[in-house]
């Protein structure tokens, strides 16, 4: 089995690796410290198992997973307990390892990969396609592209979109994406009455800002900060008392 590890801590994907090498059946071809560099390399790589954190900064394991249209079988490792029932929402969730993790313990979750009957759940290689288009507005419905497939936004729903590198994050009031795309691109496809880039990193839904202290913004739990350049039209847009 061809096998990735992704973990933002050295020591956590060093383990994994020796534990790894004392099962036959298991190859390790790549480890990431980043969602971000995973997502890439899954992008024109196909793998049979992910050995994953949930907790990373930028984007969590469920973030990662969410991405993914075919995911292949996954691995949870984790220090928190507390998510094991969120994990086994997501059909393609094969155990869910809490650290550290014991050479028995890791064995009994790779011999679980047998039970489920099949090794070949791949990620899709991508289709070439010559269009930089990755989101498109109809009404009040952003449709944007992943995997292949274009997924229907409610733009009033959109809370925080952040740039992260070559992606973009959008945080809705339900569920958050990752699209390849630049913050640029899709604040051309916004309202412009409802939504404001506030920083080089940041457009925010104006409606949905919950406090606002010094060079920041409260957004539901996000802390968003607010450029000079751009505070004086945020606060133009405020109704203020």
């Amino acid at each position: 089995m061809k096998c990735i590890i992704v973990d933002d801590e050295a020591a956590a994907r060093a383990i994994t690796k020796q534990l790894c090498k004392k099962i036959e059946e298991l190859t390790i071809a790549e480890e990431f410290d980043n969602a971000i560099d995973a997502i890439k390399y899954l992008n024109t790589n196909t793998v049979d198992l992910i050995f994953l954190d949930i907790h990373m900064p930028t984007f969590s394991g469920f973030d990662f997973i969410q991405t993914l249209k075919n995911p292949p079988l996954i691995i949870l490792t984790t220090s928190d307990r507390n998510f094991a029932l969120d994990a086994f929402e997501y059909d393609c969730v094969v155990d869910y390892l809490v650290k550290p993790i014991t050479p028995e313990r890791f064995a009994k979750a790779v011999a679980r990969i047998k039970e489920r009957g099949s090794v070949t759940q791949k990620v899709e290689e991508p289709v070439s396609n010559n269009s930089d288009e990755t989101t498109t507005t109809i009404g009040n419905d952003l449709y944007v592209n992943i995997d292949r497939r274009l997924v229907k936004i409610n733009v009033p729903d959109i809370c925080v979109i952040e740039a992260k590198g070559d992606y973009i994050k959008i945080k809705a009031e339900d569920k958050n994406y990752v699209v390849h795309s630049t913050l640029k691109k899709i604040e051309e496809k916004l309202p412009s009455h409802l939504f404001l880039k506030v920083h080089r990193s940041y457009i925010i839904n104006t409606t949905k800002i919950v406090d606002i202290e010094d060079n920041s913004v409260l957004i539901k739990q996000d802390v968003i900060p607010v450029s000079r350049a751009n505070r004086k039209e945020l606060m133009q847009r405020l109704n203020l008392l």
